[in-house]
C-alpha cells in the first residue's frame, strides 16, 4: 500500500481516484495502515461467501478483494487482512 501511495499523476495528484477526491477536498495523506480490516472465517464460511473451493494452503485470490486471502486448511481458517490509507482532513473553523 505504501508503494501504491507514491503513484501520482502528472499534475501531482494521487493516481487513485478516491484518494484524489480526498486530496482535492483538502485532505492530506498521512500513511498506509497494513491491517485496517480483518475478516476471519472457516473454509466452509469462505466457500459460502465466495463460491471458491479453499482447498489448498497459501495465498488465494478472491475476485474484487483488495488483497489475497490466506488459507490454512489444517486449522480450517481463512483470513483476509485489508490495508487502508489514513487521510487527515482539517476541521472547519
Amino acid at each position: 500500500m505504501a508503494e501504491y501511495l507514491r503513484e501520482v499523476r502528472d499534475d501531482g495528484l494521487p493516481a487513485d481516484p478516491w484518494l484524489r477526491v480526498h486530496v482535492k477536498a483538502g485532505g492530506t495523506i498521512v500513511k498506509a495502515a497494513a491491517a485496517s480490516m480483518t475478516v476471519n472465517g472457516t473454509t466452509a464460511e469462505w466457500r459460502r461467501w465466495t463460491g471458491l473451493p479453499f482447498d489448498r494452503d497459501g495465498e488465494i485470490e478472491v475476485p474484487a478483494a483488495l488483497v489475497r486471502v490466506h488459507c490454512d486448511t489444517r486449522h480450517d481458517r481463512v483470513s483476509h487482512v485489508e490495508p487502508h490509507v489514513w487521510v487527515r482532513h482539517p476541521l472547519p473553523a
